[in-house]
């Protein structure tokens, strides 16, 4: 058991060495994400019956339409966002006022930088950016468009609440069917760093083997015959 948890150290350790961002921001989203899906891989992989292939694409198809149609929607949901706030800015307290236009605008940064995570995680098989677009989505954009949702105060208009429900309704899918494919990665990156340790020393068997029976030998064998 111990050397199966220091074995899942090392292959957090190693997801987290592929990735784009900085080592500390890509070992703690690796350390955050691979103890809720890895604990029960390192224990199945040992018994030599799983085949995985090193070419093997883990990366989710749903996932990705999903993103794709969020980035055709976004501008469209920043647009009217931006038009509404200009038609009812005069109506809103000072307060409300400033509080919306810094929502608008970190709500627009974050989503360019959740996107973006979004795609470099899911098509480049990078579990740390895929885990930061996870976190960004859960604690970030949902509770700022729930607010957006639920808050009377700030005079929600029809236009914008129909594109705050289909956004709302993206964040949620993306949940989802990100959080699937997360776990499909992790367990297949742990599960095929697992099986690599375990044929090394099978591979080293082989290689004695060979070099017991003479193969390796192959000029002298034939000379002295």
């Amino acid at each position: 058991m111990k050397d199966l948890a220091q074995m899942e150290q090392i292959s957090l350790l190693a997801m987290s060495l592929y990735s784009s961002l900085p080592h500390n921001i890509s070992q703690n989203l690796t350390n955050f994400t691979g103890p809720l899906f890895i604990s029960n891989k390192t224990q199945d992989c040992g018994n030599g019956h799983n085949i995985i292939s090193a070419n093997e694409m883990v990366s989710s198809l749903p996932f990705q339409m999903t993103l794709y149609f969020n980035v055709v929607f976004f501008p469209f949901w920043w647009t009217s966002e931006v038009t509404m706030l200009q038609l009812k800015y005069s109506l809103l307290p000072e307060y409300y006022q400033w509080l919306l236009l810094m929502v608008v605008i970190i709500l627009a940064l974050i989503e360019c930088v959740r996107l973006f995570l979004g795609y470099v995680g899911n098509l480049q098989e990078k579990l740390p950016e895929l885990a930061g677009f996870w976190l960004l989505s859960f604690t970030i954009q949902l509770p700022i468009i729930l607010f957006l949702l639920t808050d009377q105060s700030v005079i929600i208009l029809p236009l914008e609440q129909t594109v705050h429900i289909l956004y709302f309704t993206f964040l949620v899918f993306e949940l989802v069917v990100g959080f699937q494919a997360l776990r499909q990665m992790t367990n297949h990156f742990a599960t095929r760093f697992c099986l690599q340790q375990f044929q090394k020393p099978e591979h080293s068997q082989q290689c004695k083997r060979k070099q017991g029976t003479g193969i390796r030998h192959g000029k002298n064998s034939v000379s002295n015959v």
